[in-house]
């Protein structure tokens, strides 16, 4: 029989960490049909690559990816498809774009979320989560994607951004959400318990809601509590509530954040160890930086947002507020609240993107200097920025330390997620995080095998997010794939040049389409989204 596509003498690296082999990859439609090793195969083929002894592997799963809106104005998604990115995991932080059901809430919600998913001026024409992923697929996308239903979204949607509990009927509502999206095909349920509105529940709001997981197997994925000061507290909570309800967990951009946890990651991995040993199905993703991004919003105390996206803006141009919050931000003056800028410190408190031209000089600034700049302090500085930009402001924050990076990448259970925001002057990773593996941790360094490496971006995240068709090269599998050269590939993206695309990815195969080839992106937008 001949294939439509057939990839020849390649290194097959098939994503289960066994070790790589000689061989072809046929394809039919949109599956693989075809795994053949050595040479002599006989196969026909419509088309035939000869890969000239490159890799050929699974396409590449963010378990961790912003582009949300950003998929509606670039479909093409480049900088993460020329990665080898072949599936896109949506909805995190608890930060989904559906389900939207609150009446005005999505121009509210994307005021909140701007920094962080982006703005589109494109009209939101759905309210269910299939709604979305339709608009999705109706505008084309080149890689797959898959959604988590948001905590905050459907926080959002029965009780705006008010800081209270729940009354029972508030919380029955959100959970009827969750399993409306469950049902829909959502894949899991994220949270993002530093960010409003997220952070105003308590652990039983938050665990009442993962319970809704249970009856169909789909991981609770989580941006904890803390990842710094009070990371031993919140890897518990997290961890009991999976325990009690019996639901896989994935554990979001896993770091060891701020001075006085660097050098502890070994007793991290205790914990996940034992969980495991309790019945936790616990998984976790990183990325490979020193740095983390996230909205410049978040450095505000949680009671500055609990009034809404203009509530934020009155507080911020209030002076009693101004100086209430300056005094929580530099005493430490709320238990369990990360503060994530003093953490950090502003000297390592980078602006990566700014929508306006008068400000945008500031982009790859720090917040000390704009202070020194502008002459005041830090606080007022980021304030004011956050005032002029209202709120669409995101950061670059430098607090991690590359010995814990390295540990943790090297930690069996965990996968790798990119966390990239789009636009301005972006963190590095949103280029970059998947060459880098592959060219400075497997080639430079010798911290993982290829195969190990391979293993960690293919079939462990396709594990973790239940994508059952992925991650692995396997007939009746679908066919994403990624062919890259293991001598050269490597990321060129740096955090002063960091829109740079990457070496050594020749091509990128989406449900049997050429999604990127000879380097280049083809236009074409094979991608779907992936429902359960």
């Amino acid at each position: 029989m001949a294939v439509d596509l057939l990839l020849e003498n390649a290194r097959i690296v098939d994503g289960t960490g066994a070790p790589w082999f000689r061989g072809s990859i046929g394809v039919t439609d949109d599956e693989i049909s075809h795994v053949l090793r050595g040479t002599d195969h006989g196969l026909g083929a419509a088309e035939t690559v000869d890969v000239d002894d490159a890799v050929v592997c699974p396409g590449f799963v963010d378990t961790h990816s912003h582009s949300d809106i950003e998929l509606f104005e670039d479909p093409t998604l480049a900088p993460k498809l020329r990665q080898g990115v072949t599936t896109e995991v949506l909805g995190q932080d608890g930060f989904s774009m559906a389900p939207m059901h609150r009446e005005g809430g999505a121009e509210e919600w994307q005021t909140q979320l701007g920094a962080l998913a982006g703005r589109s001026d494109r009209e939101w024409t759905w309210g269910s989560t299939t709604e979305y992923l339709d608009a999705v697929e109706e505008g084309g996308v080149a890689p797959n994607v898959a959604m988590l239903v948001g905590h905050g979204t459907v926080r959002f949607n029965v009780m705006g951004m008010d800081s209270r509990a729940p009354d029972d009927a508030e919380l029955a509502e959100m959970a009827d959400l969750v399993v409306e999206a469950l049902e829909d095909g959502a894949i899991g349920l994220s949270t993002g318990l530093i960010y409003t509105p997220c952070v105003y529940a308590d652990t039983d709001e938050v665990q009442a809601l993962a319970s809704e997981l249970a009856p169909y197997g789909r991981p609770f994925v989580a941006h904890i509590r803390s990842e710094g000061r009070w990371l031993w507290t919140s890897l518990d909570e997290f961890v009991d509530i999976g325990a009690e309800e019996g639901i896989p967990l994935h554990l979001s951009h896993f770091k060891m954040g701020g001075p006085m946890q660097h050098g502890k990651a070994e007793r991290a991995f205790g914990i996940i160890e034992a969980a495991r040993e309790r019945g936790v199905d616990f998984t976790a993703e990183q990325y490979p930086y020193t740095a983390g991004s996230t909205m410049l919003s978040a450095i505000l105390p949680p009671w500055v947002h609990a009034e809404g996206p203009d509530g934020t803006l009155e507080y911020l141009q209030d002076d009693d507020a101004r100086e209430r919050l300056r005094e929580d931000i530099t005493e430490w003056r709320l238990d369990g609240w990360e503060n994530i800028g003093a953490l950090a410190g502003w000297e390592n408190v980078v602006i990566a993107n700014i929508p306006s031209e008068e400000n945008e000089a500031y982009e790859g600034m720090s917040v000390a200097e704009i202070a020194a700049e502008r002459a005041t302090g830090p606080i007022d500085a980021a304030c004011d920025l956050l005032v002029e930009e209202e709120l669409g402001v995101s950061m670059t924050l430098h607090l991690l330390d590359e010995g814990d990076v390295r540990d943790i990448l090297s930690y069996e259970r965990v996968c790798i997620g990119s966390d990239g925001l789009f636009g301005g002057k972006p963190h590095p990773r949103v280029y970059g995080t998947f060459p880098r593996i592959l060219g400075t941790y497997v080639r430079e360094e010798n911290l993982l095998t290829i195969e190990e490496a391979v293993r960690k971006m293919t079939s462990l995240p396709a594990r973790a997010m239940g994508l059952d068709e992925k991650g692995i090269v396997r007939p009746g599998l679908d066919a994403d794939l990624v062919v890259f050269q293991p001598e050269i590939v490597e990321s060129r993206a740096t955090f002063e040049n960091p829109r740079r695309h990457p070496r050594g990815i020749d091509h990128v195969v989406v449900n049997g389409e050429f999604a990127v080839r000879d380097g280049e992106t083809t236009g074409d937008l094979p991608g779907r989204a992936v429902t359960k």
